[in-house]
């Protein structure tokens, strides 16, 4: 399609690049005789400073649902990104592709996949002021072009999306598992999540809590025991996750409630949200990691992203949340990364990461 087409500048930082995958286990798919395919694996993109590493740590990118870690490398209309302004920082970085999805091989063993139409993609992140689906997202002014169907840059970054697993807690069994495994060969690690990517930051931090140093989760899914896109029910049975955290004292497992006991609170803007009962329980692998959780003007998360830093906070994690309108940087929508201001956005984020390291 001839409107995929955009011209991208040479604006990409020099790096050393390699790959490799973790994780991953042979399942035999095969009726009655052997055959054999990996499955959970997790392709990994490394990206080293041509001048050499300069941070003690390194930075992890985890990805949201319908993407791949292609969102960090550059934008759609062919600016700098994220990944490329930490090189020039001097971060080594890893960018993984989630389990079963991209070049992390997707087997239909693995269940059935998600893909999120177009017009979904227009209504929630790159066109969201002209739906008015929330009072927040007539903010909405970063987005480069219509961010409708036929314009370059949309189809640009629309081409990029890929089929997600459907179900949700089976994804993050497989990604906790592939994320351990990244974090005892590389070591102790900075995590940047995203959207769908938030819940497997809180898993691998709860799996390997000395491992990692600090979490920057930019809009994470939420809010807690809600899912605001797939409208399925036992949505984040565990607050923040669909599978098990660690808490203290320890939760008694249950089939289908929630095995944390909540309570629905009202908000000033009128949602409803959902909190533990007090005395609330700890999370406890995960209390004592700094985490910044940012939010952006125009997106549907300005409405709740509050809620899931309360839920942390009562939790005893040391959680601070940055609303990017309140230091000036305005008319951000979901996928920040890749908006006109990008740049802007990753400078601030970086200032707190040096700050906690």
């Amino acid at each position: 399609m001839s409107s995929t087409h955009v011209q991208c500048a040479l604006s990409e930082a020099p790096s050393h690049r390699s790959y490799f995958h973790v994780g991953g286990h042979y399942r035999n798919t095969g009726a009655g005789e052997s055959q054999h395919v990996m499955t959970g694996q997790m392709y990994v993109e490394k990206l080293i400073p041509v001048d050499g590493v300069k941070r003690p740590l390194p930075l992890v990118f985890i990805h949201g649902a319908g993407q791949t870690g292609s969102n960090f490398l550059n934008t759609p209309d062919g600016r700098k990104g994220w990944a490329s302004w930490l090189l020039d920082q001097g971060y080594m970085i890893y960018i993984p592709d989630t389990t079963c999805r991209g070049r992390s091989s997707h087997h239909f063993s693995n269940g059935p996949t998600i893909t999120y139409p177009a017009e979904l993609a227009e209504k929630r992140w790159t066109a969201c002021r002209t739906f008015h689906l929330w009072p927040e997202a007539a903010l909405h002014t970063q987005w480069p072009g219509s961010g409708r169907m036929g314009d370059p840059v949309f189809d640009a970054y629309y081409a990029s999306t890929v089929p997600s697993l459907a179900d949700h807690a089976a994804e993050q069994v497989s990604m906790r598992t592939a994320g351990a495994c990244l974090l005892d060969r590389i070591g102790p690690a900075i995590l940047i999540t995203h959207s769908q990517g938030g819940t497997h930051g809180w898993l691998w931090a709860d799996a390997r809590p000395e491992l990692v140093k600090a979490i920057v989760a930019v809009e994470p899914a939420g809010p807690p025991f809600q899912s605001t896109v797939a409208k399925t029910s036992n949505a984040k049975r565990f607050g923040i996750t669909d599978v098990a955290l660690v808490y203290d004292p320890p939760v008694e497992m249950t089939d289908s409630e929630s095995p944390l006991q909540t309570e629905n609170h009202e908000a000033a803007n009128g949602r409803t949200y959902t909190m533990q009962q007090e005395p609330a329980r700890r999370l406890a692998n995960i209390h004592s990691i700094p985490v910044l959780v940012e939010t952006g003007e125009a997106s549907s998360h300005a409405g709740y992203d509050e809620f899931t830093v309360q839920f942390l906070r009562q939790a005893g994690v040391r959680v601070e949340h940055l609303k990017l309108a309140e230091r000036g940087i305005h008319g951000n929508g979901h996928l920040q990364f890749l908006e006109m201001n990008n740049l802007e956005i990753i400078e601030l984020l970086e200032k707190w990461i040096a700050k906690v390291t």
